[in-house]
């Protein structure tokens, strides 16, 4: 199929009868919404009703994660239960907010979109307000970091989706409603006119999001209306920390991180020339088990035991853990 057909189909699929739609009010087609994260499908669930989209998944990546991070927060990606009623959500009738969300003024905390693969993308400002993330150099090769509930998210688009979704179809859903390109249009043409939230409409009167390489990188706010709650998207998952969030260690550099696809993992970093490593494995009753080494071969471990989220929304669940004190301590 061409990219023209392809572009065709795309807005056919998106844009309802001029009936059915009134001033800046939309309804996207739930089927074409659901090809997006179609490639994903082994790590992602869809499913809608008359109002809603939703997303399931364990927001764990595909691809490599943490490497490449030259200013370590400390934390390690650990799957989250964005699953059943705790699962992603946005309207499928997306209309025009009278005063548009601006991701310079608030948005610091919690996601503002989801990727197709499942993993919830971040405004690229941190929570202070101020540090851009890129910037910083706290986002790995693709963008992403684990947040303080050792929850993984991006904060720039995810483009290198883009050759596993296809052409014309969005690398993501902002969750105001409205999607997410990448560097170019459906159709393959150059992106023009975009506005200060990243955004602009086509030549179907859809409005549309586009990843950039500079600032703001993903959807610079929210150009769809959306329900707010202390600086984040009211309705979105709780994020699930098993273990209390950590101290930033600046100037570590992530080296290698695997995964054996058994709930065992092992992060290596560089920090001031000498060589360190954080293992840990995910307890079947929930909960896990954390081993770090030192440069010089000392270990302590730390257990976590399973925690029920006490309300707190994304990155934000940060109560105590069950810790076992350590075998032996390193420096």
């Amino acid at each position: 199929m061409t990219r023209s057909r392809i572009a065709a189909v795309l807005l056919a699929l998106l844009t309802v009868a001029a009936a059915e739609r009134s001033g800046p009010e939309f309804a996207l087609d739930p089927e074409l919404v659901a090809r997006s994260f179609r490639p994903f499908e082994d790590n992602v669930s869809v499913r809608w009703d008359d109002e809603h989209f939703y997303v399931e998944s364990s927001g764990m990546p595909r691809h490599p994660m943490m490497v490449g991070i030259r200013a370590w927060n400390g934390q390690v990606p650990i799957p989250q239960p964005y699953k059943g009623n705790n699962a992603f959500r946005f309207t499928l009738r997306p209309r025009f907010a009278a005063t548009p969300v601006s991701a310079r003024e608030t948005l610091f905390r919690g996601a503002i979109a989801i990727a197709a693969n499942g993993v919830p993308i971040f405004n690229p400002i941190k929570q202070d307000g101020r540090t851009d993330t890129y910037l910083a150099g706290e986002l790995d090769d693709f963008g992403g970091h684990a947040g303080r509930a050792d929850d993984y998210h991006y904060h720039t688009a995810p483009v290198h989706l883009a050759d596993q979704i296809g052409t014309g179809l969005p690398l993501a859903w902002a969750l105001d409603g409205f999607p997410l390109f990448g560097y170019i249009e459906a159709d393959g043409s150059a992106v023009q006119g975009l506005d200060w939230l990243n955004g602009h409409s086509g030549p179907d009167g859809l409005y549309h999001y586009h990843a950039s390489p500079d600032y703001p990188r993903v959807n610079g706010g929210f150009r769809g209306r959306i329900e707010l709650r202390e600086g984040q998207v009211a309705v979105q998952p709780r994020t699930r920390a098993i273990r209390p969030s950590t101290r930033p260690i600046r100037g570590a550099t992530i080296t290698h991180f695997d995964n054996s696809g058994e709930g065992s993992y092992r992060l290596e970093l560089d920090f001031r020339g000498q060589r360190q490593s954080v293992s840990y494995t995910l307890l079947p009753a929930g909960g896990a088990e954390f081993l770090f080494t030192d440069s010089s071969g000392l270990s302590r471990s730390e257990t976590y035991a399973k925690r029920v989220p006490r309300g707190g929304r994304q990155g934000r669940d940060r109560g105590p853990g069950n810790t076992r004190p350590p075998q032996r301590r390193g420096r």
